[in-house]
């Protein structure tokens, strides 16, 4: 009898295991909704800290999950902003990421080494485009172009908060050639 329990324990605990360790490791991510809106996780990483006036984790409860579903068990994250429709750049009538937008217009090849640029600027409620600060920059021609591209590329559309425009705060990172990377400076501290 003994020997039969054995047996079945020896066949059944890798379905076992395997059922336990798909649970622990199956990421648990919790519903974002950001002005009323669901959003993904990658959207919501997109969004500068400094346009969030409040986010708030509501409980996981049986009214939450009624609400937004079976997910909301993750919990769920409402999120508002400072605007209430986010600054788009439009080419064309067509939603474009900005920094692809400005990498493809600059001309960066061989012979020219890879090199990055980091910058923060901002998007004025008439839609130009203003640069606050630069973060990174490893070619000082590379900058230099890319703030001529800046200069010459279409306006935004700005963001709007109670239907009137209002300015926001962007990064932009640009590495070229496109696909290059770019190794951090490394710093050695020693201490006697």
């Amino acid at each position: 009898m003994l020997q039969r329990i054995c047996q079945i324990l020896i066949f059944l605990l890798p379905m076992i295991c395997q059922q336990a360790q798909a649970q622990i490791f199956t990421p648990q991510h919790p519903i974002y909704i950001v002005n009323g809106v669901r959003m993904q996780e990658a959207q919501v990483k997109a969004i500068d800290p400094e346009d969030i006036v409040e986010n708030k984790l509501l409980q996981v409860d049986e009214q939450t999950i009624a609400k937004y579903g079976q997910e909301a068990s993750n919990g769920v994250m409402l999120i508002t902003l400072r605007y209430d429709t986010p600054a788009s750049f439009r080419v064309d009538g067509k939603e474009q990421s900005f920094s692809s937008f400005v990498a493809d217009m600059v001309e960066w090849k061989y012979p020219n080494p890879a090199a990055r640029v980091i910058l923060s600027f901002k998007v004025n409620p008439d839609g130009t485009t203003s640069l606050n600060k630069v973060l990174e920059s490893t070619d000082k021609r590379l900058l230099k172009r890319i703030e001529k591209a800046m200069a010459a590329a279409p306006k935004w559309s700005p963001a709007l908060k109670d239907g009137k425009p209002i300015s926001t705060q962007h990064v932009l990172r640009i590495t070229l050639p496109k696909g290059a990377t770019v190794q951090r400076e490394k710093i050695v501290i020693s201490r006697w």
